[in-house]
């Protein structure tokens, strides 16, 4: 298969969930190149050259696997790596994962004791999870390295900036929880002049100069998601938390920030079935398109159940088929696509590349968020487990 260069399949092991294999068992597969991460992470390292860097990989790294891209990351720089949840945590110390994890939000009180077991480092931001978490360290006879966030304008989670202080004093206080970093999360800096930025940072810093006010210390402090790590050097703090860049889809298009962000991901099948149709016929569900001339149709064992958008062919959506871009005909079904490819030689066997390089042609995540009125995280985190994934690079395979 052709990599994100186009300049044929990359040097390394290709695995499928650990496991080397046919690189594409049910004629359809998601292939994550890991050297593209580990390269991603290092140039996201250079842009805030005195922070840490920390590489989200919640929500299985985003649709790309977090085991395997947490190794790819680390390799290429991080310190740090982050997830949602408890079990995403537990995910990778399973994995052989040593390195500091990050709970994005507060754990439930009943999984305190799990997450504190498995080393992860929890974020609080209210007195009852900051309880929960004292008693869980109490009990285990630990102590606990834990973080605050504090809610700047997001509005999501995150202590009040009237409570910040007073809970960063609860866990100061405590004999069992220290307090190794203070942050807060930046809801628009992917929009260049958002007034609401520079509002957060500032809010953030008058939070920190209160902290110090009271002689209360924080090993870290940090702001910036991608897109401030990309366009907002004053978020960088002592840590960027890099997430949607790290798997190379720029959260800043159009600026020219993210511009050498190399995508990781390829979505890549063959068709199935040829078939000629006349003017007038229609096709796939509802018959929402019909053909104004002769047309040839090809099937791609691909659908909605995979995470293909169901309209995508009613906006414009496109395919790779020899190089050449061919349009998706009608609804996506669950399982299927049909695509035209009227005046190309193509058979059954050919390779289908639905965001990917192949020759000098791309479609990409963006293009499709475009189409369908979303935005690229939604599609890449919305490919189904279903679809197999094989990893390229030179962290692939790895124990």
């Amino acid at each position: 298969m052709p990599t994100q260069s186009g300049q044929g399949p990359a040097v390394g092991r290709v695995v499928r969930r650990g496991i080397a294999s046919d690189p594409m068992p049910r004629h359809a597969a998601i292939e994550v190149d890991l050297d593209v991460i580990a390269a991603n992470a290092a140039l996201l390292r250079r842009a805030a050259p005195d922070a840490e860097l920390c590489a989200v990989v919640k929500a299985d790294g985003y649709g790309h696997g977090a085991v395997p891209s947490a190794r790819a990351a680390l390799a290429g720089g991080a310190t740090w790596l982050a997830v949602a949840l408890v079990e995403e945590g537990v995910a990778l110390r399973e994995a052989g994962i040593d390195e500091p994890v990050l709970l994005l939000s507060q754990p439930p009180e009943d999984s305190m004791a799990e997450a504190l077991a498995a080393r992860l480092v929890p974020t609080l931001y209210t007195r009852g999870g900051i309880l929960a978490a004292a008693a869980a360290a109490t009990a285990a006879g630990s102590e606990w390295v834990v973080h605050l966030k504090v809610d700047t304008g997001m509005h999501r989670v995150g202590a009040s900036l009237e409570d910040a202080v007073t809970l960063a004093g609860m866990i100061d206080r405590s004999d069992v929880l220290h307090l190794g970093g203070v942050f807060t999360h930046l809801a628009c800096a992917d929009e260049p002049g958002h007034p609401l930025t520079v509002l957060q940072l500032s809010r953030f810093e008058s939070v920190l100069q209160q902290l110090q006010h009271e002689g209360i210390d924080t090993d870290s402090v940090h702001a910036a998601n991608s897109a401030g790590l990309l366009l907002h050097s004053r978020s960088h703090g002592d840590m960027v938390r890099a997430g949607i860049a790290l798997y190379g889809i720029d959260p800043v298009p159009g600026t020219g920030a993210g511009d050498a962000l190399v995508p990781a991901l390829s979505l890549r099948s063959e068709i199935t079935f040829v078939r000629a149709v006349d003017a007038g016929d229609g096709v796939s569900y509802g018959m929402r398109h019909v053909f104004d001339h002769p047309a040839r149709v090809a099937v791609v064992p691909l659908g909605y159940a995979d995470g293909v958008p169901r309209d995508l062919g009613l906006c414009g959506g496109e395919v790779l088929v020899g190089g050449r871009r061919h349009p998706i005909r009608g609804v996506v079904t669950m399982d299927q696509l049909i695509i035209e490819v009227t005046g190309s030689e193509v058979e059954p066997g050919d390779e289908v590349v639905l965001i990917g390089v192949q020759g000098d042609e791309a479609v990409t995540a963006q293009e499709w968020a475009r189409l369908t009125g979303t935005i690229p995280y939604e599609i890449v985190c919305g490919f189904s487990a279903r679809l197999p994934r094989t990893y390229r690079g030179a962290t692939a395979g790895r124990p």
